[in-house]
């Protein structure tokens, strides 16, 4: 008889409708559950019931469960140890049980050895209780590293870039995976060796650190091939261009050059783009249509004009382009701006600078400009503050 045709008999599906109206809370056991866990010869089949009784799984999850992560016990002793060990560790039940359906592996484990010793790390390096809780319950994953071969060798080249312990840890909760995937170190080495600057390393850790999950191989080719593009390692625009070829999928790229060429460009183009702002090709295809409507169909102006300085993509539609826009609409009607004049500079420079070069500058015009600029900007304010109430 196998282990699921084991729970579904009857006597067993008698024993879990009395279970739960003897025991509402399925994380304590009670001794009905217990004596009946004893009373189970097969490894496996007891395993399976232990995460039915205490847990609420279903048959089909608990013996995939099992069956996953080949989780086998006879008695109780051992999983109840775990489960007191967490809990006096400040797991809530709830927490406990979310953390068993991802690894159940742990029932089986010596928390005194195997989880304890990573706690304490983590606790010598500042971490909060309640933030060893969070990351935890979030990713038991990072209990099933060596502490001693990977966790704390990756900490300490994590380090290098970060600096502090409290911005590891910040990027941690954020990303687990940093501590636990064995490729990140590996990664990390092989942009050293490729000449990739420190502090582009540590931007890329605090702005995309899952990037660094990539296998190592994969990993390797996205790097070789942006070398042959031109890219150049110790530049930052480097590290921008990996995380875009890293995170956007084939047939998603696929469909960015696609908008593009909708607008005009080419294939040379987008690549253009690309080398100079590789940020154009993490903008979504709604944003890549969306300013390109603006810009041709209501400004009237060549799309051609944005492969310059892709950054375009980057601003707010509502709150930095319209606005600008309607300022330079005028000056341009006015005759101020000299023909050769650069239409995407104004998009991308600061407030401070657009509001010296293409405002105060005029200064016969600079209170209308300014009513103009300000009227913009209260619009997209106000479209805000309604898209947040509703």
């Amino acid at each position: 008889m196998t282990p699921f045709t084991m729970f579904t008999s009857h006597r067993h599906r008698t024993f879990l409708y009395l279970n739960k109206a003897l025991n509402p809370n399925p994380l304590f056991p009670s001794l009905f559950s217990l004596h009946f866990c004893t009373n189970t010869s097969d490894s496996t089949s007891f395993a399976i019931s232990y995460l039915i009784n205490n847990f609420g799984f279903s048959p089909q999850c608990a013996s995939k469960l099992c069956s996953t992560y080949n989780v086998r016990f006879k008695t109780t002793k051992q999983p109840d140890y775990v489960l007191n060990f967490f809990r006096n560790q400040g797991f809530i039940d709830s927490q406990v049980g979310n953390m068993i359906s991802k690894a159940p592996w742990l029932l089986t484990c010596n928390p005194s050895k195997r989880v304890l010793p990573k706690f304490q790390f983590l606790l010598s390096k500042g971490v909060s209780t309640s933030d060893i809780v969070t990351l935890i319950t979030k990713r038991p994953v990072i209990l099933s590293p060596s502490l001693k071969n990977h966790i704390v060798p990756t900490y300490e080249l994590l380090h290098r870039f970060f600096k502090s312990d409290k911005d590891i840890i910040a990027c941690a909760i954020g990303n687990p995976g940093i501590l636990v995937n064995h490729f990140v170190p590996q990664n990390i080495k092989l942009l050293i060796e490729n000449g990739v600057v420190d502090s582009n390393i540590s931007n890329m850790l605090r702005v995309q650190s899952t990037v660094l999950s990539t296998n190592d191989n994969d990993f390797l080719k996205v790097v070789e091939e942006l070398k042959d593009l031109g890219f150049n390692p110790s530049q930052s625009l480097f590290y921008v261009a990996l995380i875009a070829k890293i995170k956007v999928t084939k047939t998603r790229w696929e469909e960015k050059v696609a908008a593009f060429k909708k607008w005009g460009w080419s294939d040379e183009d987008a690549l253009e783009a690309f080398k100079k702002q590789p940020h154009c090709m993490l903008t979504s295809v709604d944003k890549i249509n969306s300013v390109m409507s603006f810009w041709v169909n209501q400004l009237g102006w060549d799309a051609r004009a944005i492969v310059k300085l892709p950054r375009v993509f980057g601003s707010s539609l509502e709150r930095r382009i319209i606005p600008r826009a309607a300022v330079l609409q005028y000056i341009l009607k006015k005759g101020f701006l000299k023909k050769k004049a650069s239409l995407t500079t104004p998009f991308i420079v600061t407030d401070k600078s657009f509001l010296e070069r293409y405002i105060n500058r005029y200064k016969e015009e600079s209170s209308y400009l300014l009513k103009l600029y300000e009227e913009k900007l209260d619009l997209a304010h106000a479209r805000d503050e309604t898209d947040t109430m509703s």
